[in-house]
């Protein structure tokens, strides 16, 4: 069956709405939450054997959850919906070669990001006189971008350093066959106009959260084309995200739901096993036990406050230097660290367990904000494509949105794939 928009988009808001007491509450403490009591899925959730909950965690409790013994039905009912949701065509397209020098300074993770969504523009930049690159950080798309289609682009980026080092690298890299160079400019996109013309090719390659909207509603009123890959939804200024489409109606998630998107169940992430990051949300755990045990009112996530969170990999030791001179607090005692690992150890099994269901609706969530910026698009007299466009190895981010005038410009997708 073709993938449609409006029929994904009502499934997905079907699959929320009764459960918004789900997403809206997040799973911090070893305490159970009231929507687990109300369904009667406490007593599976916490007594699920370790190697079930480390199969959850590495595929997905969507994915599991058919092979789990005594699931509760309407569990395994939410699971199933989540499947059907979760599957998206996969787009057709060849990632494009290029010489090592033009990778200077890029992490072979995002070389692979970078060439895959270069393949997948052929179509579109055949019809453009210009590309536009929304939010384009270090420049690296767009400078490739220039490069290869010898098409004028332009980046746009709020950061000035950000803007002074891009302009350079492109001015360095430039080849003498090349017709064209990337050029920059320093603009707030969510709060500038974007002046797009009807014959631009805007990108926002993983445009966090509402200025990956701006773009849309740009786009929708300019007549360009767009390619988009979201990223971090909840980054928005309001306390909850609107819908821009008249199919999505009055549904809005907030902001803190929407940090669920960037949620991925795999076994082995973009930085670290999943082994190691439950071992490091573990030693978060710790550590907000150790500034609670310090008369500290520490609410989740703040533990972290002013401190890398890759330090977590390090451990509570590390950590507890690191947070306590901080706030000019005494260094902890080995004891002090020792109690505080036990307690976590001790209780952070159930939050990893009582988490399941939450987790498994982040891409869900996703797909909610995604959808609505189509169906905007749609009904503003545009052809879309909603479809995966990296591996999810490469980036757990890799929903992709086109969108143009004309249907023909749009990208593949693989045959039977859904």
């Amino acid at each position: 069956m073709e993938f449609s928009v409006s029929r994904a988009l009502s499934l997905v808001q079907a699959t929320l709405l009764p459960v918004l007491d789900i997403v809206d509450q997040r799973v911090d403490e070893a305490l159970v939450p009231g929507w687990c009591e109300r369904r009667a899925w406490t007593q599976f959730l916490l007594e699920l054997p370790d190697a079930a909950l480390a199969r959850c965690e590495a595929e997905g409790l969507a994915l599991v959850a058919p092979s789990l013994l005594g699931l509760p039905p309407s569990l395994l009912e939410l699971a199933e919906r989540v499947r059907e949701l979760s599957a998206l065509p996969a787009l057709d397209t060849q990632a494009l070669s290029h010489e090592a020098q033009d990778f200077r300074g890029v992490s072979a993770r995002k070389q692979r990001q970078l060439s895959t969504l270069l393949g997948a523009l052929t179509p579109l930049v055949a019809n453009a006189s210009r590309i536009v690159d929304v939010g384009a950080g270090s420049g690296h798309f767009a400078r490739l971008s220039a490069q290869h289609f010898n098409r004028e682009t332009l980046g746009l980026e709020r950061n000035p350093e950000r803007v002074a080092r891009a302009t350079s690298r492109a001015q360095a890299d430039s080849r003498a066959e090349q017709a064209v160079t990337a050029q920059f400019a320093v603009i707030d996109a969510i709060r500038e106009p974007l002046l797009l013309r009807t014959d631009d090719l805007a990108i926002g390659l993983h445009a966090c959260g509402e200025l990956g909207d701006a773009l849309v509603r740009t786009v929708a009123a300019s007549g360009a084309d767009l390619a988009l890959v979201s990223c971090c939804l909840q980054k928005i200024s309001d306390p909850r995200r609107a819908s821009l489409s008249r199919a999505a109606g009055t549904f809005t998630l907030r902001k803190d739901t929407l940090g669920l998107s960037n949620l991925t169940s795999q076994a082995v992430g973009v930085e670290s096993s999943i082994e190691h990051t439950m071992l490091a949300r573990q030693a978060r755990y710790a550590l907000r036990l150790l500034l609670r045990g310090r008369g500290l009112d520490v609410a989740p996530g703040a533990e972290m406050r002013g401190i890398n969170r890759r330090r977590a990999h390090a451990g509570l030791a590390d950590l507890a230097e690191h947070a306590l001179a901080l706030r000019a607090l005494p260094a902890a005692s080995s004891d002090e660290i020792a109690q505080r690992e036990r307690e976590a150890a001790l209780h952070f099994h159930a939050v990893r367990r009582l988490s399941l269901p939450r987790n498994m609706l982040a891409r869900a969530v996703e797909l909610s904000v995604i959808l609505d910026r189509a169906a905007h698009l749609e009904e503003s007299g545009y052809a879309v494509r909603v479809a995966t466009l990296f591996e999810r190895a490469i980036t757990p981010r890799n929903i992709s949105l086109f969108a143009s005038r004309e249907a023909s410009r749009l990208p593949h997708v693989r045959a039977g794939a859904a």
